[in-house]
């Protein structure tokens, strides 16, 4: 029996390891991190302000950048953020005003880090202190939208009790640098502002993370939907920890919780690497994991490049450049925009420790491209880019532009003409469930793009206010609901937001003259809709057309009709063939046709009216655009109805 029982402990320890050694990002204990993590002192992820022949090889032309900056704000002021400020996102919706004083003060601290690290003469020191002991006595370090709602808050921060949110540990961040880089500085004016920087990062940043659930963090830390805000966070808590707790035990402590989070964020993130909140949280998702690995790898000697060996890993990479259109543009189904800037420098270095040629190129490509700018998030890939410079310009540079992609996971295809080439068609279509991270009612939706251009598009989200994130008020918005995307209307319901409203029988195919996405969308609308059944098959004919085919089996039919989202005027030339007015990028005009069955359906053109605070955003992000929606109602439907589209260039 002894015996037995000696063999079961060891069993089970066995499992145990095996079961630890399966984790990805949380595959060392509380104890193994507290063996492993390199202490603060010998830390040194950056060169220290004292190494000046290390400064002498960073990028001078982007120092001078930030010196510049800095300069122009010399005898700046440091503005309180009145509460009332605060109050206008339980007032009006509004919380542009508030992050737009809470950015500009965080703007010019980050300018004068830069500036002194530099110029190293001294000249920014009191600035950057008045900066740091205005930033730590202001109640809340995070955005006013991202408080909780509820009585306890109601627009104004619980300073007895912090909520942690994205600006807060960026935050955490941005002051953990300024002490690592200028710690000796501020110590020869006044030991008091070191400690402060670290009084306040525990009590807002390591306490809450320790002690306090938080909704981002997932079901297993009392929360629920993971998305961006679990390794965007993570990133910038681990740069605070690593570069101020000096405690090793409460390092190890609050790294391993950290390890925790991204364990839950990456144990749920799809095998195909595809990211459900699409190009433009991609910066904010993978590449925040990214930003974790190499801080990780950093403070524990590379005890982490495992990590980097995965294929889920990978493929994070890969999806970035497989959503690309390009002419800037992208596939923005969900809260997307139709042109996401991407971080090349990071995407270059993320790219090279997964040795992935092609995100490499891509990443070269932006970075040579971008335009330098005062950091107003994630700061430390700055610091990691002034030692690019050298290395990314010798870097071949171009877009890989796949031929197709699949996302079998996401249930997301995108597919053109010819690979490597922006001539000709280019589709993307989606399957999945509106239950997705910044959901649209969208399940079926296609886009259409030629040339590189738009043609047939999701309009993508607007300014970002109150009730976006409502989940009771965000379908009060158009652009979020399923009769603004490339959707039917069946007996006048439309689909509802829920992880039961899904695509099922999804299925892809891929050919050298072919690809089409196959699948049934009625669990998409309520059941109470009439409809059996409704297969969609979106298909590209390369170098032709795209055909879509919408067959419907319904137990009533009372009305369906079927919608187009555009950027360009349109009219019928004739029964059966409306004409889209497609601008080239020579500005001259080519024709598009839908064709249709002229005796089944009858075309009705809309010029979607753009007024409410949240279409501004629309505006911004389709400039030279104006959002129209082609709907073509069927005349007496039937139960067993079908609906075929096909689209192509006129001759």
């Amino acid at each position: 029996m002894k015996k037995l029982i000696i063999f079961s402990i060891f069993f089970v320890s066995i499992l145990q390891s095996i079961a630890q050694e399966n984790k990805l990002m949380c595959r060392y204990s509380e104890q193994q991190l507290l063996n492993i993590l390199n202490t603060t002192e010998n830390f040194h992820p950056f060169p220290k302000l004292s190494d000046r022949e290390a400064w002498q090889k960073a990028d001078q032309g982007m120092l001078k950048f930030y010196l510049k900056e800095a300069e122009k704000n010399i005898d700046y002021e440091w503005p309180t953020i009145p509460a009332t400020q605060s109050l206008l996102i339980e007032r009006t919706g509004n919380r542009t005003g508030y992050q737009k004083m809470r950015s500009e003060r965080r703007s010019v601290l980050t300018s004068m880090l830069f500036a002194e690290i530099y110029e190293n003469k001294g000249r920014f020191i009191d600035q950057i202190i008045n900066g740091i002991w205005s930033t730590c006595e202001e109640s809340y370090w995070g955005v006013s939208a991202h408080l909780p709602t509820g009585a306890q808050y109601k627009g104004l921060a619980d300073i007895e009790d912090p909520f942690l949110d994205l600006f807060a540990a960026e935050t955490a961040s941005l002051l953990a640098l300024t002490n690592y880089f200028l710690g000796d500085k501020l110590d020869a004016v006044s030991p008091q502002i070191r400690a402060r920087i670290y009084y306040e990062t525990n009590k807002r940043i390591f306490s809450p993370l320790m002690n306090k659930p938080h909704w981002w963090m997932g079901e297993k830390f009392g929360g629920h939907r993971l998305n961006n805000w679990v390794p965007w966070i993570c990133s910038n808590c681990l740069c605070a920890a690593l570069l101020l707790e000096k405690e090793k035990e409460k390092k190890a402590t609050v790294v391993y919780r950290i390890t925790e989070l991204l364990e839950e964020y990456t144990k749920h993130y799809p095998e195909d690497g595809g990211c459900d909140e699409g190009p433009g949280y991609w910066d904010a998702a993978p590449g925040s994991l990214f930003d974790n690995i190499t801080l990780l790898n950093q403070g524990t000697n590379n005890a982490y490049g495992y990590v980097l060996e995965s294929t889920k890993v990978k493929n994070m990479v890969k999806y970035i450049y497989r959503f690309q259109i390009g002419n800037g543009f992208c596939v923005n189904f969900a809260d997307g925009a139709p042109k996401t800037p991407i971080d090349g420098g990071m995407l270059y270095r993320f790219g090279k420790a997964v040795n992935d040629k092609d995100a490499m190129a891509m990443g070269a490509l932006y970075y040579k491209k971008r335009a330098i700018k005062i950091p107003n998030a994630h700061i430390f890939r700055s610091f990691y880019e002034l030692f690019l410079d050298d290395e990314i310009n010798k870097t071949e540079e171009y877009s890989p532009l796949p031929k197709d992609a699949w996302f079998p996971d996401l249930q997301v295809m995108t597919a053109r003409d010819k690979g490597k080439s922006t001539e000709g068609f280019f589709v993307a279509a989606k399957g999945g469930h509106n239950d997705e991270s910044h959901n649209h009612n969208d399940i079926g939706n296609f886009i259409v793009y030629y040339n590189s251009l738009p043609l047939l598009i999701d309009v993508g989200s607007g300014t970002y206010t109150k009730r976006t994130f409502i989940p009771e008020r965000r379908y009060e918005l158009w652009n979020n609901c399923s009769e603004y995307h490339n959707l039917p209307t069946i007996n006048n319901s439309n689909q509802l937001p829920g992880k039961q409203y899904k695509a099922v029988n999804v299925k892809y195919k891929s050919t050298k003259n072919t690809a089409q996405l196959s699948l049934d969308i009625s669990k998409a609308y309520p059941e109470n809709t009439g409809i059996k059944s409704l297969t969609r098959n979106i298909q590209l004919q390369r170098g032709k057309k795209v055909i879509l085919k919408d067959i419907f089996e319904l137990s009533e039919a009372k009305q369906i009709s079927e919608h187009f989202m555009t950027v360009y005027p349109a009219e019928v030339l004739k029964p059966g063939k409306l004409a889209i007015h497609y601008k080239n990028d020579d500005e001259t005009i080519t024709d598009f046709i839908i064709q249709y069955d002229a005796k089944k359906m009858t075309p009705k053109i809309e010029k979607q009216k753009l007024e409410t605070v949240e279409d501004k955003g629309i505006i911004k992000k389709w400039k030279g655009y104006n959002i129209y929606r082609i709907t073509f109602e069927i005349k007496a439907p039937q139960q067993n109805e079908q609906a075929l589209f096909s689209v192509y260039k006129k001759k």
